[in-house]
């Protein structure tokens, strides 16, 4: 999942216009009648996004073996604070490592509830995300469809996220309820220059048994650094180096477990 936390638009009301009379010296003018109010801004707001990236990195490992990904989806966001949205990106890890026989697609849907505390800079996000694997999965092999549930805390320009898997399957692993990732970003920017430095390190922390084998030997650490440049039109541009610690003998997939150079260019409308 592209993802970075998911935006939230915050909404202010418009001020009221007032117009005034205008008198001509010889003679008065009728009073200009006053100026209509704005229209109020309104509560509900939908965005879309649209990005081509070098290759598919969700939480540290590659999804599509190195090959191009093209991504996009829609968010809707109301000044409560509630949102909710879809997004969508091609795949190749199911099929490649033997979960299931046809399917190259991820998508993923969720809804949460995201402000800040009172005026503070200080923010929270809590939400709930599915991940949907079309196509046809194998007897015997553990579904890869996944649910998880997630909080966030953010200051500024920094956040934490913890997501947890409620769900018994979970990307191919058994008895997977109770997996959790805990993660930390910074997306710092530079001045007024549209640039923003990100920064990135999660732990993914596998519960349960499936096989004979604990799922904690699944265990790994990832990280991430890169840059991204933002225009006001809504396109971004960037690149970033991705690593992950994972055991080669539980992650059999090299290509999984190599640091990874990934660009992009990304439209959001």
């Amino acid at each position: 999942m592209n993802k970075k936390l998911i935006s939230l638009a915050v909404m202010g009301a418009l001020s009221a216009l007032s117009g005034a009379a205008l008198a001509e010296e010889a003679a008065p003018a009728p009073a200009a009648a006053p100026a209509a109010a704005a229209e109020p801004a309104s509560p509900h707001a939908v965005s879309y996004n649209i990005g081509l990236f070098s290759q598919y990195i969700w939480r540290g490992m590659t999804q599509t073996d190195e090959n191009v990904a093209l991504q996009g989806g829609v968010d809707y966001a109301h000044s409560s604070g509630f949102y909710a949205g879809a997004w969508a990106s091609n795949v190749s890890w199911t099929t490649d490592l033997g979960y299931m026989d046809s399917g190259s697609l991820e998508v993923d849907l969720y809804a949460g509830f995201a402000n800040t505390f009172g005026d503070t800079s200080f923010g929270y996000n809590v939400g709930v995300l599915q991940y949907l694997y079309p196509g046809t999965g194998k007897d015997g092999v553990p579904e890869t469809d996944a649910t998880e549930i997630y909080g966030a805390l953010s200051y500024k320009w920094a956040n934490a996220k913890y997501s947890y898997v409620v769900s018994d399957e979970a990307w191919g692993t058994g008895d997977a309820r109770g997996t959790g990732y805990l993660e930390a970003n910074a997306d710092i920017p530079v001045g007024e220059t549209g640039f923003t430095v990100n920064l990135h390190v999660g732990t993914f922390m596998f519960d349960g048994e499936y096989g004979g084998v604990d799922n904690d030997n699944y265990d790994y650490t990832d990280w991430k650094a890169g840059v991204t440049k933002a225009w006001a039109n809504g396109v971004k541009v960037g690149g970033y180096y991705t690593d992950n610690n994972a055991d080669k003998d539980y992650w059999a997939s090299q290509e999984q477990r190599d640091g990874q150079f990934t660009v992009f260019v990304q439209k959001v409308f």
